[in-house]
C-alpha cells in the first residue's frame, strides 16, 4: 500500500474526517505500508495537502471528497469569508475547539469536563459527552461557584477533582461574559484561557485592560486556535515517545 493510500484509509477507518493527530495515532496500525523514513508525520503532512482525494477543513483538519456531501449535511463545512458569520460555522468551530481541549484534558490525564448543555454537540464524529471523562460536575466548593463553573466551555481537572484550568472558547460571543465568570473564580489557583482567533486578541486586550478585571488581568491568558491545533499535535507526537526528556 502507498503511503498516499494509507493517509486515505486511515481518514476512512476514522469516519471520512480526521484532524491530523488522529491520523498520525491511527495510521499505523496499518502493517503494509512502509515509510522508511524517522519523520513519518512530515511525510503526512506533505500527503494531506497534496493528495486530491483529500481536502483541507480547517488548518489541521482534513476530509475525503467522498465524504463531503456526507461531512456538510453533518455541519462539517469549510470555512470561506461568505459563511463565516453563519451560525453553522459559528456553532461548528466552538465545538471542534471544544473538542481539541478535551482530547489534549485527557492525554495531559487530567478529569476533563463540558456543560451538561453542550454534551450532545458533536466533535467531528463523536459528541462531547462521549469524550470528556466526568460526566457531572464535581462539587469541589460551595455550590454558588461551582454552578458558576458548571457553564464554563471546558475544565480540566485534577486527581483531587479540583479545579486545575478553566477554558472559555470565544468564537463569536462577548470576550467579558467570560471574563466575569473567571473574575467570579478567583480564589482558586486554577488557570484562566480564553481561547479564540487570533484577530479578537485586540478585543480580548482592551476587555482585561478594564478596571472591572483587574483582579485578573495578570491571571487570564489568551490562547489562539492556531496555538491550540500545533500543541495539540505536539501532545500526539509526544505521546508516540518511547522516553520523553
Amino acid at each position: 500500500m502507498t503511503q498516499a493510500a494509507a493517509v486515505i484509509e486511515t481518514i476512512k477507518q476514522l469516519g471520512g474526517v480526521a484532524t491530523l493527530g488522529q491520523i498520525y495515532q491511527t495510521i499505523f496500525a496499518i502493517e503494509d505500508c512502509k515509510w522508511g523514513t524517522k519523520t513519518p508525520q512530515a511525510s503526512i503532512r506533505r500527503i494531506v495537502r497534496h493528495t486530491p482525494e483529500i481536502y483541507v477543513i480547517r488548518k489541521g483538519l482534513y476530509g475525503l471528497e467522498d465524504y463531503r456531501h456526507q461531512l456538510e449535511s453533518n455541519g462539517i463545512i469549510v470555512q470561506t469569508i461568505q459563511n463565516s458569520s453563519s451560525n453553522a460555522i459559528q456553532q461548528f468551530n466552538h465545538t471542534y475547539y471544544q473538542g481539541l481541549l478535551v482530547e489534549m484534558g485527557n492525554m495531559k490525564e487530567f478529569g476533563t469536563f463540558v456543560p451538561e448543555q453542550d454534551k450532545n454537540k458533536l466533535f467531528l464524529q463523536k459528541p462531547l459527552g462521549e469524550i470528556r471523562t466526568i460526566k457531572s460536575m464535581p462539587i469541589y466548593t460551595v455550590p454558588r461557584l461551582v454552578k458558576r463553573s458548571s457553564t464554563i466551555d471546558v475544565i480540566w481537572f485534577n486527581q483531587d477533582q479540583i479545579p486545575h484550568s478553566f477554558f472559555e472558547v470565544e468564537h463569536s460571543t462577548d470576550i467579558q461574559n467570560s471574563l466575569l465568570k473567571f473574575s467570579d473564580l478567583t480564589g482558586f489557583s486554577s488557570r484562566m484561557i480564553i481561547v479564540a482567533d487570533s484577530n479578537r486578541q485586540n478585543e480580548f486586550n482592551r476587555k482585561i485592560s478594564e478596571s472591572a478585571f483587574c483582579n485578573i488581568k495578570e491571571r487570564v491568558q489568551f490562547l489562539t486556535y492556531n496555538s491550540l491545533e500545533r500543541q495539540y499535535e505536539q501532545a500526539i507526537e509526544r505521546k508516540s515517545f518511547e522516553v520523553i526528556l
